[in-house]
């Protein structure tokens, strides 16, 4: 028995010592660890109602930035829809609380109606977070603090496309990476410049440029990269566009490893990699879009099969195990088999989409631009298990972390899940301009 209490004693000792910021379930790039939209979280309900709500946080302006986290720091951006003034925002995620905020002066420009402002969903890590917004003379990448404090700023030159910035950057080992993809040939000239896109890579301390790879610039590509870790050999980085196709670069030097081109249209959603596996999608406004599943050997990549019915357009795709989701943006939702693409079931949800479904456990979250909740188990037979509505609408897709779902929609964040209570960093961090 003696043994024994001193084993649990310092099992004890160790759980206690865990710092507040543990790295264990951190939700830091848009649509979670490389890309994916996945948690294993079985504590998350299918069903409630405003009541059940952990905390509901109003937000200045309005985007559809996702949130992310870490530790109990929440993070993401808004701006102002007549100023284009950019706010970059610190919650804790235990209570919602606002712990600061910061205010970047901007230019007001043209937009798709459905763009936001604050489109760029953060990434950020144990010390800094980084973020990127565009006006047609300056696109800005810059990495603050946690505690909100601007560490490097970089002006990436003029940024042209008829719809507006939106895509993220994302991490990997001591980089920053994000697709500076233009469209010239589409909508007003916003600016006296020919644009051309590049893949980059920045240093996470210092902001230092550490290579940049030329994409081609015939329609501006919104996908956020994702990892790809080939069977055999060094991590890839893969992503899309329309003229590149799906394509991976080495993430060290920022050399092209293959390429095969895919895609007739823009892309918008982003590359997820189960096992050999990648998939993207690409279509337009006027329909025609198709989901595309390669198979790489990282050497090179073949399609192994196509989508063309009923496929999304913006929303990512999403996995539970060998079932693949797929969300149409006029809400019609189909489960294939992940490897060969056969159809377990096709049926209209309702609602428009352009946040992307996430999985949860055994259960995919689906929110729609009306700003309704659906959720849909995870399996071979269709079952919708619920139905609730935010109140508002939303663009944006959901994060999870800390036994929560983060929900954002166009001016408020929303926390399910979780035990209320008083939360430690109200002490742990400095509150600016709340």
């Amino acid at each position: 028995m003696g043994r024994l209490a001193r084993l649990m004693s310092l099992l004890l000792i160790g759980m206690f010592s865990l710092p507040v910021d543990s790295p264990a379930q951190e939700w830091t790039r848009f649509r979670g660890p490389n890309g994916t939209g996945e948690s294993d979280d079985a504590t998350i309900p299918a069903k409630w109602t405003e009541s059940d709500y952990r905390w509901t946080a109003a937000l200045p302006g309005m985007g559809h930035s996702s949130p992310v986290l870490w530790g109990q720091r929440l993070f993401v951006m808004s701006a102002d829809p007549e100023t284009a003034t950019r706010y970059v925002l610190c919650l804790d995620s235990f209570s919602g609380k606002p712990l600061w905020k910061k205010e970047f002066a901007s230019t007001a420009h043209h937009l798709h109606p459905m763009s936001s402002y604050a489109s760029c969903t953060p990434a950020v890590d144990e010390e800094q977070v980084y973020v990127a917004w565009s006006t047609p003379a300056n696109l800005t990448l810059m990495a603050l603090t946690l505690d909100g404090d601007i560490v490097w700023e970089k002006n990436l030159g003029p940024w042209m496309s008829q719809h507006g910035f939106g895509t993220s950057p994302m991490l990997f080992e001591d980089l920053v990476i994000l697709s500076n993809s233009q469209e010239p040939k589409d909508g007003p000239k916003m600016v006296d410049a020919k644009p051309e896109s590049y893949l980059m890579a920045f240093d996470r301390k210092t902001g230092a440029e550490r290579w940049r790879t030329l994409r081609s610039t015939d329609n501006v590509s919104y996908s956020v990269p994702a990892i790809f870790i080939p069977k055999t050999g060094a991590a890839q980085l893969v992503n899309t566009s329309t003229g590149s196709g799906m394509y991976a670069i080495d993430p060290r030097t920022g050399a092209e490893l293959w390429s095969t081109v895919v895609f007739d249209k823009r892309t918008v959603s982003s590359p997820v990699v189960k096992g050999d596996l990648i998939f993207g999608s690409t279509g337009s406004g006027g329909g025609g879009s198709y989901v595309t599943s390669v198979r790489s050997d990282g050497k090179q990549a073949e399609v192994a099969y196509q989508i063309k019915v009923q496929a999304p357009y913006v929303p990512t795709v999403v996995a539970k195990g060998d079932l693949l989701l797929l969300l149409s943006d006029a809400g019609i939702a189909t489960c294939v088999d992940l490897n060969t693409g056969e159809v377990h079931w096709r049926k209209r949800i309702g609602g428009n989409y352009q946040g992307s479904p996430i999985r949860i456990a055994d259960k995919f979250y689906c929110v729609s631009v009306e700003g309704d909740v659906i959720v849909l188990a995870a399996n071979k037979e269709f079952e919708e298990l619920g139905r609730m509505s935010l109140g508002e609408g939303s663009r944006s897709t959901p994060a999870v972390a800390n036994g929560c779902l983060y929900l954002r929609t166009y001016s408020k964040l929303i926390a399910v899940g979780g035990k209320p209570g008083k939360s430690p960093l109200v002490s742990d961090i400095k509150t600016k301009s709340p």
